[in-house]
Formats: structure tokens, C-alpha cells, sequence
């Protein structure tokens, strides 16, 4: 009697019971719960990720696009066609700014055709003259 009292159908059922509840919290453990964690870190790391990528290019930029030294004075220098420097009578040569300097230079070469022109200015730190357009 003792026998069948072991394994009478509660002990099956309460056995059966356990089982199927421990493979369902096991089931939704790592179907569900564990899946929506690690989605959702990757997300939000993902997001912290671009968003430092867009600071660290942010930044980048703001270094590079400093503005620059940019010349005071410009000159234009007449070359004749050996390529040597020559001076012409009546030409101004110094203005205050690159798109006075340059238009002056077209049309200089438009009425002296045969000499070429350079715009060129001394930058604070370098030895030479800077050549910036030559026509």
C-alpha cells in the first residue's frame, strides 16, 4: 500500500503541474524578457552611439571651419612674358581685399595681354609672398 501511495495520480498531477509551469517561466524567460532586455540596451547604446558620432563630427567641424588669418593687404604683380616682374605705369597694385584684387587683375589682362598677373600677399607666418590666383 505503501507502494501505491508514492505514486498515486496527485503526486502525478502536482509533478506534471511544476513541470509545465517551471517550462513556461523558463519559456518566457528567454523568449520574451531576456530578448526585450538586450534589444532595448542595443537601442539605446545604438542611439548614444550615433549620437556621439554626431558630436565628435560636430566638433570636428567647428575646428576646421575656425576662421582663418586671412591677408590685410593684396597685391597684384605683373609678370612680362619672360617671367620676370615688371612694373607698369598707371596700374594700381595694392587693394584691401581678394575680390577687388581679382577683378582688377581680369582686367588688366584683358588690356595687357601680353603680360600675366599674379595676386599675392605676405601671410603673417611665412618667409614669401603667397601667391593666390595667377592669370
Amino acid at each position: 500500500m505503501d507502494f501505491q501511495k508514492i505514486f498515486d495520480w496527485k503526486t502525478y498531477i502536482f509533478t506534471a503541474l511544476a513541470v509545465i509551469s517551471f517550462s513556461n517561466f523558463m519559456a518566457v524567460l528567454f523568449g520574451k524578457t531576456i530578448p526585450v532586455i538586450v534589444l532595448d540596451f542595443f537601442k539605446v547604446a545604438g542611439e548614444y552611439v550615433v549620437l556621439g558620432a554626431v558630436f565628435v563630427f560636430a566638433l570636428a567641424w567647428l575646428l576646421k571651419a575656425k576662421p582663418h588669418n586671412r591677408p590685410k593687404q593684396y597685391s597684384v604683380v605683373p609678370f612680362d612674358v619672360f617671367g620676370k616682374k615688371s612694373q607698369i605705369d598707371g596700374l594700381r597694385t595694392e587693394f584691401k581685399t581678394h575680390d577687388v584684387a581679382w577683378s582688377f587683375m581680369k582686367q588688366y589682362k584683358k588690356s595687357y595681354p601680353l603680360y600675366n598677373f599674379a595676386l599675392v600677399s605676405d601671410l603673417p607666418k611665412s618667409d614669401k609672398p603667397t601667391i593666390f590666383r595667377y592669370i
